[in-house]
C-alpha cells in the first residue's frame, strides 16, 4: 500500500513534509525558484522551438505539490500561445516547434487531496491548472497514472512509489524517452535513500541522447553520482540565497532498452492508419490517434458502431483484481481508472452517453468465493477507494435490497451504455481530428505493397496506408496474416428483464456468476451465458431461460428477483479473448521470421539473435478483451499508440510483455514446441 505524506503547514502557509523536516516549496517564492531552476535552466524555452520530434519528454523526481509541472504546464501555455500569435517558422528542417508535452512525476509518499488543495492555494496564478489536476489527482494505487489535460496536449504519468523501483518497472527502446530531467526531491542530507548511483544509472538508461538535468542541490554525492554515471556537469549560479546549482546533459543514448528483442516494440511511422472494426477497442484507438493528430480511416464492417461485443444495453465497469500484485491485476487495476477518467472527460466535454457510477458489489455466492475476498481484505494490496470488503449487512446497505451475501464493492465503478459511450469517444476523437468512416465496408483482404498497406473489399481498394490496426474482435483472425491469431470465442447473451417495484430499489450492479443491473429503461441488464468456441449472435429462448434460472439459483429468496417481470429483449455477441485472459497490443508477428530470429531460444540461449525481418511490419492486433472492454481497451490502446510513437508508455514493462502479441510465439519456442 502507498502510505500518504504526513505533512504541517509553516506559519508562512508553506507545507513542511514531517517525515524530512524540510519544506516543499522556498517561503519566499518558490514558483519563481521552479520556474528559474528548472525550466530556464533546462534551456526549455529554446528547445520548445527547437526540438526533433512533436512531443517533449520531461521526468522529475519528487512530484511534491505538483508546482514544478504546473509552472511547466503554464509556461507551455505561453509557447503554444506565443507560437500560434506569431505563427513562427523553424528555420532547420530537421526541429519543430512542439505540439505536445509529456511530464513524467514520481512520488513515494503522495500528499493527500486535501493537503494539496491547501498548499496550492499559494499561487492564485495557478489557479484553473491546478483545479484540473486536483480533479484528476489519483487515488494510492502503486503505479503509473496517467493525467491528461487539454485534449492530450498535455500528458502527466504520475508515478506512485519509490523513485528507484519505478524506474525499474519503466518501457524504454535503445534510443531512450526523456528529453529533461527535474532532480527536485528533498535535499540529499534530508533524503539520502533517493540519491544514490542506482537513480542517475537508470537516468542515463532511459534518457535521449542530448538529454539535460537541473537541480538545486550541489551535494558532493549528486555531482559524483551524475558524472560518474556519464552526465557532463557544471555548476552555475543559483536562485535567490542559494549561491549554487547543477545543470548538465548526456552527450549519447547508451543503447539499453528495457525489453528482451524479442518482446520489444518497435516505432512506426503512423502517417496514415486504417483501424478495422467498430467497438470500444475501435473508438479507442482512434481517440489516441487523434490526440496526436494522426490521420486515420474507420473501416466498420456494420452499418454502424458497436453492434458487436459492445453492443448490450448496460455494460458493467469495474476492474477485475487478485490477491496478488500480477501483471493481470496491475493491467485491470490502471485501466479502470484510465478508462473512468476518460468517461468522466467525455461528459465534461459534452458528449453523451447513458450511465451510472453507482459502484459494483461483486458477491460470495459460494463458500470458495468468500475465501478469496478474505485473501484479498488481508494481503491489504488495493487501496479502499478502489476495492474494499463488505459484510453482508453492509452490502445490502449499498444495493439498497436484501441478499445476505458478503462481497467485496468497487465503489468507482458502475455502469454505462456501451453502443452510446463508443459513439461519444469516436465523436470525441472526430473533433480533434476528422476521421473517414467506411460503415458497410467488410474488409476480406489485406496486401502489403512498397507503398504501404491496402485493404480490399469487394472489388473496392482503400491506401495505401502507413499502419493497419486490427481491432475486430472474433473477426481478427479472418485475414491471411493474422489467421494464426490463437482467438478462442465466447458466446455470451444478455437478457432484458421487465423491472418490479422492488428491483427498481437496487442501487448498485450486482455481480455473482453473471450480472444484475439497476432499473434502466424500465428494464435490468441479466446474464450473461458462456458458450465457447462459438461465433454465433442468433438470440436463444434457452439462453434467455438459463439467465433467469441463474439469477434465481443466488438469489431466489430475494424479492427483488422472484418478482422480475418478463424477458423481452436479449442481446447475443462472441467475447474475442486468449487462453491467458490478456488482450494483445502489438504489432503482430509472422511466426517464420521469429523462428529464424530467435531460434537459440529453443536451446535456453538468450543471446546471438539474428535480426527480424518484419514482412508484415505496420500490421498491428488491438483485440482480446473478453468481456472486459470497456474496462481495460483505452488505456491499451493508449500504449499501442505510444509505443509505436516512441513515447513514455502507460504500462510497466512486464505488463507491456505480458499483451505483447508475439508472447504465445515465444513461449513456444522456450519450450521447444515450435
Amino acid at each position: 500500500m502507498i502510505k500518504n505524506a504526513d505533512i504541517h503547514f509553516n506559519n508562512l502557509g508553506t507545507p513542511v513534509a514531517d517525515d524530512f523536516n524540510d519544506v516543499y516549496f522556498s517561503n519566499d517564492n518558490g514558483q519563481a525558484e521552479s520556474d528559474y531552476v528548472f525550466y530556464q535552466q533546462n534551456n526549455m524555452p529554446h528547445r520548445l522551438q527547437n526540438h526533433d520530434r512533436a512531443h517533449f519528454v520531461i521526468a522529475e523526481t519528487g512530484f511534491g505539490t505538483g508546482l514544478n509541472f504546473l509552472n511547466t504546464w503554464q509556461q507551455f501555455k505561453n509557447h503554444l500561445a506565443s507560437r500560434q500569435h506569431h505563427n513562427q517558422e523553424v528555420h532547420n528542417p530537421a526541429q519543430q516547434n512542439v505540439q505536445r508535452l509529456h511530464f513524467m512525476s514520481f512520488e513515494k509518499y503522495p500528499i493527500r487531496t486535501d493537503d494539496l488543495q491547501k498548499a496550492l492555494q499559494v499561487w492564485p496564478n495557478l489557479a484553473a491548472l491546478s483545479k484540473q489536476l486536483l480533479a484528476k489527482y489519483p487515488i494510492n494505487l502503486a503505479g503509473c497514472h496517467r493525467l491528461e489535460f487539454d485534449n492530450g496536449q498535455i500528458t502527466l504519468d504520475l508515478y506512485f512509489g519509490d523513485v528507484q523501483e519505478s524506474l525499474a518497472t519503466i518501457s524504454y527502446p535503445q534510443t531512450g524517452i526523456i528529453d529533461a530531467w527535474y532532480l527536485d526531491g528533498f535535499a540529499p542530507s534530508k533524503n539520502p535513500e533517493m540519491w544514490q548511483p542506482t537513480l542517475f544509472n537508470s537516468m542515463v538508461n532511459i534518457s535521449r541522447s542530448n538529454a539535460t538535468f537541473a537541480t538545486f542541490t550541489v551535494a558532493g554525492v549528486v555531482r559524483r553520482g551524475l558524472a560518474d554515471a556519464g552526465f557532463t556537469v557544471q555548476k552555475i549560479k543559483g536562485y535567490g540565497k542559494k549561491n549554487e546549482m547543477l545543470i548538465g546533459s548526456l552527450a549519447h543514448a547508451n543503447q539499453a532498452q528495457s525489453a528482451p528483442p524479442y518482446l520489444a516494440h518497435q516505432q512506426s511511422s503512423l502517417k496514415n492508419v486504417a483501424v478495422i472494426g467498430g467497438g470500444i477497442a475501435s473508438s479507442a484507438i482512434l481517440y489516441s490517434l487523434a490526440k496526436r493528430g494522426v490521420n486515420s480511416q474507420l473501416f466498420c464492417q456494420d452499418r454502424h458502431l458497436a453492434m458487436g461485443a459492445s453492443h448490450n444495453v448496460q455494460g458493467a465497469v469495474y476492474p477485475h483484481l487478485q490477491a496478488k500484485n500480477s501483471p493481470h491485476s496491475e493491467l485491470f487495476a490502471h485501466s479502470f481508472l484510465y478508462a473512468k477518467r476518460l468517461y468522466q472527460q467525455l461528459t465534461e466535454h459534452g458528449f453523451h452517453y447513458d450511465h451510472q457510477w453507482c459502484g459494483v458489489l461483486q458477491h460470495a455466492i459460494k463458500q470458495p468465493l468468500v475465501e478469496r475476498h478474505q485473501n484479498i481484505a488481508h494481503k491489504q494490496l488495493w487501496p479502499n477507494e478502489l476495492m474494499h470488503s463488505v459484510t453482508p449487512e453492509q452490502g445490502d446497505e449499498i444495493a439498497g435490497v436484501s441478499t445476505g451475501y458478503s462481497g467485496v464493492y468497487f465503489p468507482l465503478g458502475g455502469w454505462v451504455n456501451p453502443p452510446q459511450l463508443v459513439s461519444a469517444l469516436f465523436q470525441q476523437a472526430n473533433t480533434l481530428k476528422p476521421i473517414k468512416s467506411h460503415f458497410n465496408c467488410d474488409i476480406e483482404q489485406l496486401e502489403k505493397t512498397s507503398q504501404g498497406w491496402l485493404l480490399l473489399s469487394q472489388g473496392q481498394q482503400f491506401g495505401p496506408f502507413s499502419d493497419v490496426i486490427v481491432c475486430a474482435g472474433e473477426h481478427s483472425d479472418r485475414f491471411v496474416q493474422t489467421q494464426a491469431l490463437p482467438i478462442v470465442g465466447v458466446r455470451g447473451q444478455v437478457s432484458h428483464v421487465q423491472a418490479s417495484p422492488a428491483s427498481r430499489k437496487l442501487k448498485t450492479v450486482l455481480c455473482h456468476k453473471g450480472y444484475f443491473t439497476p432499473a434502466y429503461l424500465d428494464h435490468h441488464c441479466m446474464g450473461a451465458t458462456f458458450e465457447k468456441n462459438s461465433k454465433s449472435r442468433a438470440v436463444k429462448d434457452q439462453d434467455n431461460q438459463k439467465n433467469r434460472e441463474q439469477l434465481l439459483h443466488f438469489y431466489g429468496q430475494t424479492d427483488f428477483a422472484s418478482s422480475l417481470g418478463a424477458i423481452t429483449t436479449a442481446k447475443a455477441a462472441v467475447r474475442c479473448s486468449f487462453i491467458d485472459h490478456l488482450p494483445m497490443a502489438g504489432e503482430w508477428p509472422q511466426q517464420s521470421d521469429y523462428i529464424h530470429a530467435f531460434a537459440n531460444l529453443r536451446a535456453g540461449k538468450r543471446y546471438q539473435y539474428h535480426p527480424l525481418q518484419k514482412p508484415q511490419q505496420g500490421l498491428h492486433i488491438l483485440t482480446g478483451f473478453g468481456a472486459r472492454g470497456l474496462c481495460s481497451a483505452p488505456l491499451c490502446a493508449e500504449q499501442l499508440v505510444a509505443a509505436l510513437n516512441n513515447e513514455p508508455q502507460p504500462l510497466s514493462e512486464r505488463v507491456s510483455q505480458a499483451i505483447h502479441p508475439a508472447r504465445f510465439i515465444v513461449r513456444d519456442l522456450i519450450r521447444n514446441k515450435i
